[in-house]
């Protein structure tokens, strides 16, 4: 087996993709933010005192898919045409999902689960305050479409 990161002596390296044409890609990615029963109450009733916390982590979201590139180092530095990260609130904490879309050379997974991370770990720094023992956890792909190896969906039940 050979890693497209990695070249014929094992040294990391980027991959390039300059030949590659670019082509319409999306990625959706979900994560979990669990939290007590206080916080999720403070949450629905808008009583977290730093604020609005869904409208902080969407943006926050947003802003990490658009740094992805210079958080990870192999990653590459692509066009990040459109990003959606919908946080919902549920008994056990927020479910954060996130859907970024370029026309590039290479795809937006890591763009789609890197906002789901930032979004979840700004919920998480506005309520940790109330309890400590809130926790992001779940961080997973569930769908990607386009590129050379095409569409690709988590099977149920994330899907």
């Amino acid at each position: 087996m050979s890693f497209t990161h990695l070249d014929e002596h094992g040294h990391a390296r980027m991959v390039d993709v300059t030949e590659k044409q670019p082509t319409v890609r999306s990625a959706t990615a979900r994560g979990v933010v669990r939290c007590s029963a206080e916080i999720v109450r403070a949450l629905r009733d808008g009583a977290v005192p730093k604020g609005d916390v869904l409208a902080v982590a969407r943006i926050a979201g947003i802003a990490g898919a658009k740094r992805t590139a210079e958080l990870l180092p192999l990653a590459h530095v692509i066009g990040v045409h459109g990003a959606v990260v919908d946080l919902e609130i549920r008994d056990h904490g927020v479910d954060v999902t996130a859907t970024v879309r370029t026309a590039d050379r290479t795809g937006v997974e890591m763009e789609a689960l890197t906002a789901v991370a930032v979004a979840g770990l700004a919920v998480v720094d506005m309520v940790k305050g109330l309890d400590k023992s809130v926790e992001l956890t779940d961080v997973r792909l569930v769908a990607k479409t386009g590129g050379k190896s095409g569409d690709w969906h988590r099977a149920a039940p994330d899907a």
